[in-house]
């Protein structure tokens, strides 16, 4: 039981941090509520599905190798996520709430999409390599999910560097300090921005990418992980690249402890997760790595 909760844990919570990451980002930057974020994730997971599934699509050999739809799928997802904040997100990102609406909205949008396109059926899509499990330290792993933890821990190695060893991650930084002081300093302040919410979209899409394989695919599917991230960055700290990996591992961790433990542990996992945040919150209302000064952003 205790490997399986391991594994579980590592899976689910890599997941998660990919998607919390993105989401701190563009809250850490661009100071808004990307309330979309999560459907980029199940675009992404639709997307591998058609480009994977010949009788689908129609029967196109090259596209249906999964590696090649694994990068166009993610390709295409990231394109609509810059699409989305050109037209709805960045002449109103000032206006919080406004945006907080409006992305809200795009997200049931891309739902009823996925509804007209796929009529709601249950989808699955292939896994991206032959062979049952491997034995990793005397544990028994499933293949695809040790390609879901060990994707998911070199796109954050891959993002940490970025941030801390470029030039676009200085400009970030920056950016998320001052975007006034900023500007002065000659950065381009809404390329900087058009690029945070395309790497946050390529996280997302990554994210779905990786779990598609190991879920059956709906076009409510969005909606779980979107509650979970909220519940994520909130407990890690509102735009900590720290507090949303940190939070990702002990939200998931309690998700599988109450799933492993409790005999409605499937149907309470939510609860508890979201129980833990509001503890932690009562304590400490900024969250774990919350910041108190802003220059103390990422």
């Amino acid at each position: 039981m205790i490997e399986g909760i391991i594994v579980q844990t590592l899976v689910k919570g890599s997941v998660y941090a990919l998607l919390a990451l993105g989401f701190a980002l563009i809250f850490g930057v661009a100071r808004v509520l990307q309330l979309s974020h999560t459907s980029f994730y199940m675009l992404a997971a639709f997307g591998l599905f058609t480009l994977t599934d010949v009788a689908f699509l129609g029967g196109i050999p090259f596209i249906s190798n999964p590696w090649v739809a694994i990068v166009l799928s993610i390709i295409v997802t990231t394109a609509i996520g810059l699409a989305v904040y050109k037209l709805f997100i960045d002449r109103v990102r000032e206006h919080h709430v406004t945006v907080m609406l409006i992305t809200l909205a795009v997200a049931m949008a891309f739902q009823q999409i996925m509804i007209i396109i796929f009529s709601g059926q249950y989808r699955s899509a292939p896994s991206f390599v032959s062979g049952q499990s491997w034995d990793i330290l005397g544990i028994k792993v499933a293949v695809q999910n040790v390609l879901v933890f060990g994707g998911a821990g070199i796109v954050m190695l891959i993002i940490w560097a970025i941030l801390q060893k470029t030039r676009l991650g200085i400009a970030i930084r920056a950016t998320a300090q001052d975007t006034e002081i900023a500007n002065l300093m000659g950065i381009n302040v809404s390329t900087v921005l058009l690029l945070v919410m395309g790497i946050a979209a390529a996280l997302a899409a990554i994210a779905g990418v990786l779990v598609a394989p190991t879920m059956v695919l709906e076009p409510g599917m969005l909606w779980p992980p979107f509650v979970m991230v909220m519940a994520i960055i909130t407990l890690g700290g509102l735009g900590s690249i720290k507090g949303s990996v940190i939070g990702a591992f002990i939200i998931a961790l309690v998700e599988t402890l109450v799933v492993f433990l409790l005999p409605t542990g499937a149907f309470l996992k939510g609860a508890f997760a979201l129980l833990v945040m509001i503890v932690v919150l009562i304590f400490r209302p900024e969250g774990l790595f919350g910041i108190v000064f802003e220059e103390e952003r990422l």
